[in-house]
């Protein structure tokens, strides 16, 4: 389950927000009130991993008669193993 961070919208008495995490399933709704003292909350965004994959292209040539190409590492791609 995701870890979201949530912050006070109106600071109270002390003048200060408050910031704290909550544990959601996904498909939760967003809180709308701090569970501890009530007052209103918003869900803050913060940056996280971007995962990039470079992967095969579709315009990748494949050289068959390369022993790399082939499962067995032969050239003829022979079944023999």
């Amino acid at each position: 389950m995701p870890t979201y961070i949530y912050q006070t919208i109106d600071a109270g008495p002390s003048g200060e927000s408050r910031r704290f995490e909550q544990f959601q399933k996904m498909n939760d709704q967003a809180l709308t009130h701090d569970p501890d003292t009530g007052l209103p909350v918003q869900r803050v965004i913060t940056g996280g991993i971007g995962v990039r994959r470079n992967g095969l292209k579709r315009t990748t040539v494949v050289n068959k008669k390369s022993a790399a190409a082939t499962a067995c590492g032969c050239v003829t791609g022979c079944t023999h193993r």
